[in-house]
This record gives structure tokens, C-alpha cells and sequence, in this order.
């Protein structure tokens, strides 16, 4: 007798009346679910962050061996599916986390496959009677697929008496628990503060199972990454704005506010803009193709970088 198929993105969950199978294919299953075309997409979109690739399989692994031990009627708990990334801006992690959601979504374990993304003002209310409603708001939004919280530890403020970000997290956790078949809440932000952040919050830190650190990058995969950026947009360095590049980098870590990825995918942008600059100051000079896709060291050197200074900030504006 045959079954209907349940409607896109079901989740799968067979009951106890369900027909059972003697036999399951995993690599079937893993691929039928898009899995291995989504890690391959990760592959591709993310240089290095090799031991984040190697937790996000695992992940998978498991996710896969639950459903197929459901499908042979073996009872087993849901795994917890709620987690923690850590690490520097321009990392990554909202990039793996919309990547993770996709692999939820066809394993059938959330029913959309979505992200939404909230900070503390997403949540947290500035007067009594207004986090709730805030709160639960973004939990609607975010149900049947990922709430991805940026730089979670804002949440808890206790030197403030008057400050709201605890009624939030009380709301987090009772919808972590009760609909966790049904949402996947991931905490996202700088490591040392993290580990305050879940240190103070013990039923936070209890609902959190997979904590994933996400490393900053070498100088190499930096350039790489900046080549790929180049790439996508039909542009390329020159001999010698690949060697300025590499030179930009490394002061470029040295100096404040680093964002790994985000700070090269910056500089590209402000590179390209006195390349622009530059063909236009040459008008009356026909243009190649050739021409227009070469950034040259030029439009590299001239940074402030190689002045010891930041580009991109206000120095008038406070820095936190």
C-alpha cells in the first residue's frame, strides 16, 4: 500500500502507527536529502574552517542515523539540535548557519528551513511590558526553521537592575524546550564573552549541545578569499596587485577592528572604487575589456592601510 508523500519540508517524524523498513540506505538518505550537495555548496563558498566543516558533518552523520533509526522502529529522543558559534566578525557563521538550516530543513527536522537573524534590540524591550511581545515576535518569525542570535551576550546585563534581556532569555529557554521539534535557536558571538554569557545562564548553557568555534583565517586563505570575491564580480588582480594585496593583508591584521572575511571583502570594494576612478581620470583613452576587469597595485597601495591608519571609520565616531 503506498503513502502519500508528505508536503515540502514535513517534517518526517513517523509515529507509532507507522510501517517500519528492515533496511536503510544511509548514503541514500544523506544525499536524497541534499545533504552532500549542501556541504559541497560550504566547500565552495568558505575557504579553510576546516574543523567547522568537520563538526557540521558530524552533525549530519548524526541527524541522518536518527532518521534511519526511526524508519527500522527504533525509539530514540530527538538529538538537541540547539547551538553555539564562536568567533571573530567575518568568520562565517551566518553563512554556515544558513547552510546548517538547509540541512535541517531536508532531513525533515524543521519545517521550513529558514533564517532569521536578531540582536538584543530585536528582542529586548526598553519599558516593562515590551520584551514579551518583541520577543515572541522573532520566535514566530523564526519558527519552523533558525533564529540566529548575533552577539548573544548582550542579552545579559546585570549590572543594569533595570535592564529587560533577562525576561528575553526566560522566553528563549520555554520555547527552546517546548518547540525545539519545531525551531533551532543557534547563539552567535565572541568567544571569551560566550563563555561569560553561558557561565551566567546555566539553563541556557544546558539546552545548548553542539558548540562550534569558528578560527580566524591565515593571511593565505585571506588572499584567497580575496580572489574569490574578485572572481564572482569578473575582476582579477595583476601580478603586482596580488603581491600589494598580500602586503595589504598582513598590516591590515595588525591594525584594530579586523573582520577576517568582511574586512577583505571591504577592501576589495574600496580597491575597485579607485579603479573606477582611475579608468575615468583616462578618459579620451579607449578601455579594454582586459582593462576593466585588472585591479592594479595602484588601486591597492593607496590605502590608508599602508599609512597605519583604518580605512572605512569615522575618527570623530566612538569605537565599542
Amino acid at each position: 500500500m503506498s503513502h502519500p508523500e508528505p508536503p515540502p519540508g514535513q517534517a518526517q517524524h513517523p509515529g507509532p502507527e507507522a510501517e517500519t523498513v528492515s533496511a536503510v540506505d544511509l548514503r541514500a538518505e544523506y544525499e536524497g536529502a541534499g545533504v552532500q550537495a549542501v556541504l559541497d555548496q560550504l566547500d565552495r563558498e568558505l575557504v579553510g574552517l576546516k574543523p567547522v566543516k568537520a563538526r557540521i558533518r558530524e552533525i549530519a552523520a548524526l541527524l541522518v542515523v536518527n532518521r534511519a533509526r526511526q524508519q527500522v522502529g527504533l525509539e530514540t529522543a530527538p538529538p538537541s539540535l540547539h547551538m553555539s558559534f564562536t568567533g571573530r566578525p567575518g568568520t562565517g557563521k551566518t553563512t554556515v548557519a544558513e547552510r546548517m538550516s538547509k540541512i535541517l530543513h531536508g532531513l525533515g527536522y524543521v519545517r521550513k528551513g529558514h533564517v532569521v537573524t536578531a540582536t538584543r534590540d530585536d528582542l529586548v524591550g526598553q519599558y516593562i511590558g515590551h520584551t514579551a511581545p518583541k520577543t515572541r515576535e522573532m520566535l514566530k518569525k523564526a519558527m519552523g526553521g533558525v533564529l540566529f542570535i548575533d552577539e548573544a551576550y548582550y542579552l545579559y546585563r546585570p549590572e543594569n537592575e533595570r535592564d529587560y534581556g533577562a525576561e528575553a532569555i526566560e522566553i528563549l529557554l520555554q520555547v527552546m524546550e517546548n518547540n525545539r521539534d519545531d525551531l533551532v535557536v543557534i547563539f552567535a558571538g565572541y568567544k571569551e564573552r560566550m563563555d561569560v554569557f553561558y557561565q551566567s545562564n546555566p539553563g541556557l548553557s544546558s539546552r545548548v549541545a553542539n558548540h562550534i568555534d569558528f578560527p580566524d583565517y591565515s593571511a593565505e586563505e585571506l588572499l584567497a578569499i580575496a580572489q574569490l570575491i574578485l572572481a564572482e564580480e569578473n575582476y582579477r588582480f595583476s601580478d603586482e596587485a596580488r603581491e600589494a594585496f598580500a602586503d595589504y593583508i598582513q598590516r591590515r591584521m595588525q591594525l584594530p577592528f579586523f573582520a577576517n572575511a568582511r574586512s577583505i571583502r571591504n577592501a576589495i570594494d574600496r580597491a575597485r572604487m579607485r579603479q573606477a576612478n582611475r579608468l575615468f581620470s583616462g578618459m579620451g583613452t579607449a578601455v579594454t575589456k582586459l582593462d576593466l576587469m585588472t585591479i592594479e597595485a595602484e588601486d591597492i597601495t593607496a590605502s590608508r592601510v599602508f599609512q597605519g591608519e583604518v580605512e572605512g571609520l569615522d575618527p570623530a565616531r566612538p569605537l565599542i
